[in-house]
């Protein structure tokens, strides 16, 4: 069999396939996720394989779990151009998009320690405003402070 025939992994019988990840970015899509702790779900991790799209890409399959919307749009910060397929049966029964909207609303806190957003006192919906896409940008709706990827892993809700 040639080398690009073979699988790199094996097929999973139920759960979710995340295509398309940034090279290197696993990791992190692992931990916005909360996976990084899971002792008890199985995960696959094929990191920086060719890609036609992408030149190098990571490719995760997460065994008996699917992602809820919110998961997906906590992906989209990492993966914006991901493709995510729900197995079941060994069988691709769905296939839900990634879409980085313009506001992420309560999905992490400001960065910023004296920002209203992170009082207490102040029950304010926690909001990011995605100031562009390419490269990308995020802001607190309330301080303006620049939110990196890795604050937002950092102070996720």
């Amino acid at each position: 069999m040639s080398e690009e025939g073979m699988r790199r992994v094996t097929a999973i019988q139920n759960g979710t396939i995340i295509d398309h990840v940034p090279a290197g970015s696993s990791l992190k899509v692992l931990g916005m996720l909360g996976l990084l702790d899971s002792r008890s779900t199985p995960i696959s991790l094929a990191m920086n394989v060719p890609s036609k799209k992408l030149d190098r890409k990571d490719v995760m399959k997460v065994e008996d779990r699917e992602l809820t919307q919110e998961e997906l749009d906590r992906l989209a910060i990492i993966a914006p151009n991901a493709s995510v397929s729900i197995i079941r049966d060994y069988r691709v029964a769905e296939k839900r998009s990634v879409v980085l909207g313009d506001e992420l609303l309560n999905v992490a806190r400001c960065s910023f320690s004296n920002c209203i957003m992170n009082n207490p006192r102040e029950p304010l919906p926690h909001r990011i405003l995605v100031h562009s896409r390419n490269p990308l940008e995020l802001r607190c709706a309330y301080c303006g402070k620049t939110q990196s990827v890795d604050d937002i892993v950092n102070h996720l809700i």
